[in-house]
């Protein structure tokens, strides 16, 4: 990695928001997974959280363009899950959905910790998930059509995000910690690496604050003998 290509990930790494996510519900479409997980990137999201569709849970890398290497996607069985997790991080939710109370998106703070939650196409967001939320947001439509694709209305609400957090000066100092700069940083220098530990399970080497692994040969002497660290299950 040349000097100028870190001080520029370190950049955009920098400005990453701890207290802002989106929840993918039942989201079955692997080109609008991967299109959401863009979005999010654009934001400045540290980490998207992902309700799994009955079909299983496939990241588009194509449509993704590679973004989703500076975000970490958190998966779960549930929106009660997801709603759970974000709540214990202090987040207000925020949900895509027509009902009596939805209000336009660009009313809503989005500079308070908060996760915006998105559904499939067609279904929208489970009738759950609309109880779980403290908020619904629409996008006021014009058309014959009264829906948008899902990737195009959350580019739309996240834009009102992005415009909103500049202004509150939430983007000018970094807030992540220095252990997850690390590890994107490790990610970045040593994608190869990283993959692999991802395929086989294993925990990664470690490695510096500038991500550069400390004892390389030695670790590949753990994975020959099949003694490198394994990721604890759950």
């Amino acid at each position: 990695m040349t000097p100028e290509r870190e001080q520029k990930l370190l950049s955009v790494l920098a400005r990453r928001q701890p207290d802002l996510t989106l929840i993918a519900e039942q989201v079955h479409k692997p080109r609008n997974i991967s299109a959401l997980i863009r979005n999010c990137d654009a934001a400045g999201i540290a980490e998207v959280q992902v309700v799994k569709p009955k079909e299983g849970y496939h990241n588009y890398r194509g449509t993704a363009l590679g973004s989703d290497r500076w975000l970490d996607v958190g998966l779960h069985e549930t929106i009660d899950a997801a709603v759970e997790q974000v709540r214990t991080q202090g987040m207000k939710v925020y949900a895509a959905h027509l009902s009596d109370t939805a209000v336009s998106y660009r009313e809503v703070d989005y500079t308070l910790p908060c996760a915006i939650v998105m559904g499939a196409e067609k279904e929208g967001i489970s009738p759950r998930a609309a109880e779980l939320a403290d908020e619904h947001v629409i996008i006021p439509m014009q058309g014959v059509v009264s829906s948008l694709n899902v990737s195009t209305a959350a580019g739309i609400i996240l834009a009102e995000v992005i415009d909103q957090r500049l202004k509150a000066g939430l983007y000018d100092q970094s807030r992540m910690s220095q252990e997850w700069i690390a590890r994107k940083l490790f990610e970045a220098r040593h994608p190869r690496v990283a993959e692999f530990c991802r395929r086989r399970r294993l925990a990664y080497p470690a490695y510096d604050a500038r991500g550069e692994m400390l004892e390389p040969a030695a670790w590949n002497e753990q994975v020959t003998a099949g003694t490198a660290p394994r990721l604890e299950t759950v």
